[in-house]
């Protein structure tokens, strides 16, 4: 495991963040795309990944369009109230207060943030840095990366006390995940995408990047999550995600 050291206090609140509903079409699976915001005992938050780009919450039939969204599916809820700022309000947190953003992966439905809160240093795998642009969607690539402070991670590792990054490619080449000990919920994994739902096991990631990694590296986070009896937390399960608490409320 790497030390990053990029935080020094321990987790005390965990805010699921609310960007919105997407059904795809080949399933009819409604799911919900989220985030998280993370606070620290010593006064740090941290921001992990941000929706849909700011124009999907403006118009987000037109977005849709131009990025040929609707070949995979459609945005059913992604308005003002589903951005990242937004989000962050409901929980008591002003865009001055995040002091690291985190990127889960650049898939469109993570990167609303990726040029936002600019005075947060932004974590993310390097191999997804390595790209020459954020993957987005399909053929479709519009985004530079941002210039701004930036801490690769290429390999498992502490970010801080009490919170874990893994590496997991598989759905992306820097797909990451996360652990997180809370005082009293206790270990959280936060999968990301390394595992949108439990079913995905099952069917072991056909149609990912990289099926049989990606299916190693959720069977890795679930052998994880089991030794440490973790609450688990998909990426896009449309099970859990109605039952999820979010911001306001929050995991402590």
């Amino acid at each position: 495991m790497h030390d990053y050291s990029l935080l020094k206090g321990r987790p005390n609140a965990l805010f699921v963040l609310d960007y919105g509903l997407f059904q795809v079409h080949s399933n009819g699976r409604i799911i919900g795309i989220c985030g998280y915001a993370l606070r620290t005992d010593a006064g740090e938050v941290v921001l992990i990944d941000g929706g849909f780009p700011a124009k999907y919450t403006q118009d987000p039939v037109a977005a849709s369009a131009e990025d040929d969204l609707g070949a995979f599916g459609t945005v059913l809820q992604c308005g003002h109230e589903n951005t990242a700022t937004a989000q962050l309000a409901r929980a008591g947190i002003a865009p001055d207060d995040i002091s690291l953003l985190i990127t889960t992966h650049t898939h469109i439905d993570h990167v609303g943030a990726l040029h936002d809160f600019m005075q947060a240093p932004m974590v993310i795998a390097a191999a997804e840095r390595a790209l020459p642009r954020p993957l987005y969607w399909g053929a479709h690539q519009p985004l530079e990366w941002p210039e701004r402070p930036l801490h690769p991670v290429d390999g498992d590792g502490h970010i801080g006390p009490g919170f874990d990054v893994y590496l997991t490619p598989g759905h992306a080449p820097g797909q990451l995940a996360f652990m997180v000990e809370l005082p009293q919920t206790g270990p959280v994994l936060l999968t990301s995408d390394a595992i949108s739902r439990p079913d995905e096991i099952d069917t072991k990631f056909e149609g990912s990047w990289d099926a049989p990694l990606a299916l190693h590296h959720a069977e890795r986070l679930m052998d994880i999550a089991r030794a440490r009896d973790a609450l688990v937390i998909y990426g896009h399960d449309p099970a859990q995600w109605p039952t999820l608490t979010k911001a306001p409320e929050a995991y402590l």
